[in-house]
């Protein structure tokens, strides 16, 4: 079974078709810029461009950016203040003409690792960071998937959000080297160890890829692994999540 999948990020949108069986891309990834406006239906625009790159028919899976209850997006985040309380499923649907699974898109990255990656067979509380323009969290217990673990979303000092602070999107944004934004990544790790204490954290997202530029900073107790799927994960595991819910 082939399904494309979909993952939204604040600075890009990406698509491949992916193959449920054995978790690999089909085809090769398809990323078009997120606009700059993060508004809802120029972001639908993008989606249905994805959709028709692929000539694609069938039911679709997507990774969104934002805590996702039942396919209504339950808090903005990085997005433009529109998306509040919208039905993304609805949207992007209209926009497309074909069926939509939309899901947190950390979760979704979390699926693919759990499922195909570092993850498989892993047992005990597992939490997935995902590291971008935010920092999205997945976390499974028992490879069960917990929705809407927004752990990037904790106050910190002056900052109404630790992921404002500690995201990569701070590495481009301030200028700063992985040794000087590790320490900071590293901070967060502190508070989720402290407030959930996971049996592992597994790192996905653009900077997980360069984790021995930064590795020297983590210090804390829980095992820190980089997801071998790496920015791929979301893509992968937005299908997988569209996959369960068709079986």
């Amino acid at each position: 079974m082939e399904i494309l999948g979909i993952d939204i990020g604040g600075s890009g949108m990406k698509g491949a078709i992916v193959n449920i069986e054995t978790g690999e891309k089909v085809t090769s990834r398809y990323r078009i810029p997120t606009p700059k406006s993060r508004a809802p239906q120029e972001m639908a625009e993008v989606v249905a461009q994805i959709v028709k790159y692929f000539d694609y028919k069938g039911p679709v899976g997507c990774g969104f950016p934002t805590v996702i209850k039942k396919g209504v997006c339950k808090s903005s985040g990085n997005l433009h203040k529109d998306w509040n309380n919208l039905n993304v499923e609805t949207l992007f649907e209209e926009a497309t003409g074909l069926d939509f699974t939309v899901i947190n898109d950390a979760d979704a990255a979390g699926y693919a690792t759990m499922n195909y990656g570092t993850g498989k067979g892993m047992q005990g509380f597992v939490v997935m960071i995902t590291i971008g323009t935010g920092l999205g969290s997945g976390a499974f217990l028992d490879g069960r998937l917990l929705p809407n673990f927004e752990l990037g979303q904790i106050p910190y000092k002056n900052y109404k959000k630790i992921e404002t602070w500690a995201a990569g999107s701070a590495i481009d944004r301030e200028g700063l080297s992985y040794d000087k934004w590790g320490k900071r990544f590293n901070k967060f790790l502190e508070l989720v160890e402290l407030i959930i204490s996971p049996d592992a954290i597994i790192l996905g997202g653009g900077a997980s890829k360069d984790f021995d530029e930064y590795k020297h900073r983590i210090k804390v107790e829980t095992p820190v692994i980089p997801a071998e799927l790496q920015n791929h994960a979301g893509i992968i595991g937005a299908a997988t999540a569209c996959a369960k819910r068709t079986e």
